[in-house]
């Protein structure tokens, strides 16, 4: 495990066994928790939430890259939003064959027509990476993507520091102990939702949490509530139906949800398609949308983080739009693009098709879908261009380079599961936050990192798909 946990730790078995326990241990008494999946939404059976024994090895400049240029997406995700031209071109073809992100857009032309009823705009993105390893042996950091709504897991990353540093003192590896960062983004995410709510300028109004019907990862938003609480910022958790239920607008289109005014929406819920299960679901985001309430994210800035967006950033020229005369920025936002192809009908997305049929095992086929779970890889690739290369279909997808991070060894902690030794790759995410006020930036910060791994079997899914698992970054 290069620059991390030497092999001899690794292979001492009945090290791994007490150490196993002692992180388990851990991560229950630092808070580190999930629902049960067999009672996700009961209190009366709670888990650790997965994660790794060791920490994983991360080296320091890369990590210090992803940290810098998270402002700088942040600006673009907010100018995206603001660039209504800019989102119709580019989600032109995907809308006319995705009915999921067509009805998203439908809303966001219904706001534009009417106007904006809102100045005040706040973001809590998170930008994931992995770092692939050149032929050359050197490394450099590639993005997969940027999670504009719902990104996830910032309560429970930080306290997941204080399990590594425990674990590693007990195996007696205190030189690696104090090599674990600080990372408190709950803090940093509840400050900017605080921010946004002090400029609604409402003493009596509450922050709505948007949430699922099942509940296992509600610790994570818990951490993030409870510091808003500390501020006596009023909270509430709701899902779609309830708005549907007890949602209204006043003549100044302020939300009200069971009689109480509603300064800011935070949605942990709305970006996959069996979210809306219902008409009266759509039309409850509908409503929110229209309302006077701070939106996290509103419309726009939702539809900039699908796949398709990314894709279209990527294309020469682009980048330059937003950060006109300010070509260190768009190299530093460059630098971190994989690459990345469209499926458009014509020439260009003919040429996509024929590569990737050609090479499956170089690229990933990615769908408009947030969550985990939904990319398509190898062989698989081919079936689905089989079926969809001659229609119009196939825009619904992009195609990105395959990006191929060194493997490590390491343990993976997941309930009901046998303690191995196995091949792990990660993922870099950091937390962005920013607030503007009409033109104003009024915040814009990088408040944090997450680090997941899963085993190398894996080619996709997340933490809540039950595939990675939470872990802490060992710089060097």
């Amino acid at each position: 495990m290069a620059e991390g946990i030497p092999k001899e730790v690794l292979m001492n078995t009945t090290l791994i066994n007490k150490l196993a326990e002692v992180a388990k241990d851990a991560a229950l008494l630092h808070g580190v928790l999930m629902r049960a999946n067999e009672s996700p939404n009961s209190s009366e059976l709670v888990t650790y939430a997965p994660l790794t024994l060791f920490p994983t090895p991360v080296p320091k400049a890369i990590f210090l890259q992803a940290k810098a240029v998270q402002t700088l997406y942040n600006t673009l995700v907010d100018k995206i939003s603001q660039d209504p031209d800019f989102l119709q071109d580019s989600l032109a073809s995907t809308i006319a064959v995705d009915d999921f992100t067509a009805r998203l857009f439908k809303i966001h032309q219904q706001i534009l027509q009417e106007g904006r009823s809102q100045s005040i705009v706040l973001g809590l993105n998170r930008s994931d990476y992995m770092l692939d390893q050149r032929e050359d042996g050197s490394t450099s950091l590639k993005q997969i993507e940027i999670n504009t709504i719902s990104a996830s897991f910032g309560g429970l990353a930080s306290h997941m520091h204080n399990v590594h540093r425990h674990t590693l003192k007990v195996a007696g590896r205190l030189g690696e102990s104090q090599r674990i960062l600080d990372n408190n983004p709950a803090v940093g995410l509840a400050h900017g939702i605080a921010k946004a709510w002090e400029l609604y300028g409402s003493d009596r109004a509450v922050v709505m949490f948007l949430v699922e019907t099942k509940q296992q990862n509600i610790f994570d938003q818990r951490f993030i509530e409870n510091e808003l609480w500390k501020r006596n910022i009023p909270t509430l958790r709701k899902r779609f139906e309830d708005v549907s239920q007890s949602g209204k607008l006043d003549k100044d289109k302020k939300l009200f949800v069971d009689g109480q005014e509603v300064a800011l929406v935070y949605f942990r819920n709305g970006y996959m398609p069996q979210h809306y299960t219902s008409e009266q679901t759509w039309e409850a985001r509908l409503m929110i949308e229209r309302s006077l309430a701070v939106k996290c994210p509103d419309i726009g800035t939702h539809l900039a983080g699908t796949k398709k967006v990314q894709q279209v950033l990527a294309k020469s020229g682009v980048l330059e739009r937003f950060f006109p005369d300010q070509p260190q920025n768009v190299e530093q936002l460059r630098a971190t693009f994989a690459g990345l192809y469209n499926l458009d009908m014509g020439p260009e997305g003919d040429k996509t098709v024929e590569m990737a049929l050609a090479t499956p095992d170089r690229f990933v086929l990615k769908p408009q879908r947030e969550g985990g779970g939904n990319n398509i890889y190898g062989e698989e690739i081919c079936e689905v261009l089989h079926r969809v290369k001659g229609s119009s279909e196939r825009t619904a997808y992009i195609l990105m380079d395959k990006i191929h991070p060194k493997p490590m060894q390491n343990y993976l902690l997941r309930r009901n599961s046998p303690l191995a030794i196995s091949s792990c790759l990660s993922e870099l995410g950091f937390f962005g936050v920013y607030v503007r006020h009409g033109k104003d930036m009024v915040m814009n910060d990088c408040v944090g990192h997450l680090l997941r791994t899963k085993s190398s079997e894996h080619s996709d899914g997340g933490v809540n798909a039950g595939v990675a698992v939470l872990d802490n970054p060992l710089l060097y």
